[in-house]
């Protein structure tokens, strides 16, 4: 008896600590998207993409080029220039997938471009909602967008538009 009372009482505790802790949310993507120099590297970042994406794309199909010449002259070469052919096509595609890997690679040029770009912004933001939290004396800022558990949140709780003023991006 004395143990089943030790444990409600120990539930209990946590229940009325956890209540009486305060919570809010933001919308980062909502946010970013009211950022006008978020938008501004963001298109950035996709004219540079495209940029890489085209030279990348010329070179593979300058491959598909050599493998086609190659094929169409298959029978007219020697053993030795089927080999001399063969290793300048997998020389000029391994070409290829390089420059496609310093692009677009998990440390390539784009991931470096982005970094430069988006993370000062971001940084802004997250010092915005951590002086707000400490104003407002809130124990978590959750993201409704990152989170896919949550289903309901009251807009008492949202604070991306005080996020927006702190920022200087009043709406």
């Amino acid at each position: 008896m004395r143990k089943v009372f030790l444990i409600i009482s120990f539930i209990t505790g946590i229940f009325f600590s956890a209540s009486a802790q305060k919570f809010a949310m933001v919308d980062m993507e909502y946010i970013m998207k009211n950022i006008p120099s978020f938008e501004t590297a963001n298109e950035q970042i996709n004219q540079i993409s495209k940029k890489w994406q085209s030279e990348v794309e010329v070179q593979l199909q300058e491959v598909q080029k050599m493998y086609k010449n190659y094929q169409t002259e298959l029978v007219f070469l020697s053993d030795d220039m089927k080999v001399k052919r063969e290793e300048e096509i997998i020389a000029k595609e391994k070409e290829a997938n390089e420059l496609k890997k310093k692009y677009f690679g998990a440390d390539g040029e784009l991931f470096k471009k982005r970094q430069s770009l988006m993370k000062p912004i971001q940084d802004e933001v997250y010092t915005a909602i951590q002086e707000i939290s400490k104003e407002k004396d809130y124990s978590m800022v959750f993201d409704k967008t990152s989170s896919m558990n949550i289903i309901f949140t009251s807009p008492k709780l949202e604070i991306s538009d005080i996020v927006l003023q702190k920022l200087g991006y009043s709406k």
